[in-house]
């Protein structure tokens, strides 16, 4: 079985020749694939990119998915093939929990199941479809039938998961509060400025009083990726068999490092056909036995590296 590593460094050289964003930003920073031999050499392009650029091996897309925005510019993933996410997001999820069809799965995420191009949506979706049956969809704008649902499956001592946007699960769990003994509470992050920003440990102590359970799940995916990892508690998520997880230096983005705080790097072998190396925008800390804790966000949006590329 090939290493990780292996499979990376030769996916290096694959998107570096055929990925023309991404072989412009190795070469404005001096990095080629002669100069690579371990993981943390790949050079990691800026997540920002994919708002003003095609980031993509191939020139067909069966599927564009679309990052929210606020009036500016979105990001755009382009999929040569929506079955290499799917094998990604089955996998990963079975991985950590098991097969879908062992649950009822719930979803309740306004403001992604308004958006036709949410690849949140897309994953939940299938998720469902693969659930059991009875109660499982996805509830925008009927807490009644979320409350009813919940509880008959709590009575049914069904297995039971629901998914949710944070506001959304602090606004449905205030108004209907529960003491939920089969049920596996996940929160995908996001107030999206519907209610004041929380630091998790806040949130969680109020998802785990409105719902009567003893711990929080959390989802850490994005547009730009394709694999997801999963926190069962406390906020430290690991990621799935396809990811690995670094940090950068935040004053120097090519001093990269497998541990310690800083901004996450993402390597994602499931984005095959796009960029699979990502420095995103988010602040946090890896833990030598892989798994890493998401501290908060950059305050600008301009990181250093993004701006040799605003060309």
């Amino acid at each position: 079985m090939e290493t990780f590593e292996k499979v990376a460094i030769e996916l290096f050289a694959y998107q570096y020749e055929h990925n023309t964003v991404y072989r412009s930003y190795c070469d404005l920073i001096n990095t080629s694939p002669t100069e690579v031999n371990s993981l943390i050499e790949i050079p990691f392009l800026p997540i920002e990119l994919f708002k003003t650029h095609r980031v993509s091996c191939s020139a067909k897309s069966e599927q564009i998915f679309e990052s929210s925005g606020t009036g500016g510019p979105v990001s755009q993933h382009h999929l040569k093939s929506l079955k290499t996410y799917e094998e990604s997001f089955r996998s990963g999820f079975t991985h950590f929990y098991g097969s879908p069809s062992n649950y009822h799965i719930l979803a309740l995420l306004p403001g992604y199941l308004e958006r036709p191009n949410a690849s949140l949506v897309y994953m939940c979706k299938d998720l469902i479809q693969h659930a059991k049956k009875e109660f499982s969809g996805f509830y925008l704008n009927q807490n009644e039938a979320l409350h009813s649902a919940l509880t008959a499956l709590n009575e049914k001592k069904q297995k039971t998961l629901l998914i949710g946007v944070s506001f959304a699960l602090l606004d449905f769990c205030e108004a209907f509060p529960l003491q939920l003994q089969n049920t596996t509470i996940m929160e995908t992050g996001g107030m999206k400025g519907r209610r004041k920003e929380l630091i998790r440990e806040e949130l969680h102590a109020k998802l785990q009083k409105g719902f009567g359970v003893k711990t929080i799940h959390s989802e850490y995916g994005m547009t730009e990726l394709l694999s997801q990892a999963y926190s069962k508690g406390n906020g430290v998520f690991e990621p799935s068999p396809s990811m690995r997880v670094f940090i950068r230096d935040l004053r120097d983005p090519k001093h990269v490092r497998k541990t310690g705080s800083g901004g996450l790097n993402i390597i994602d072998l499931s984005n095959k056909d796009s960029c699979a190396f990502i420095a995103t925008q988010d602040l946090g800390k890896c833990h030598r036995n892989g798994t890493f804790e998401v501290l908060g966000r950059f305050d600008a949006s301009d990181v250093r590296g993004c701006s040799l590329m605003t060309a």
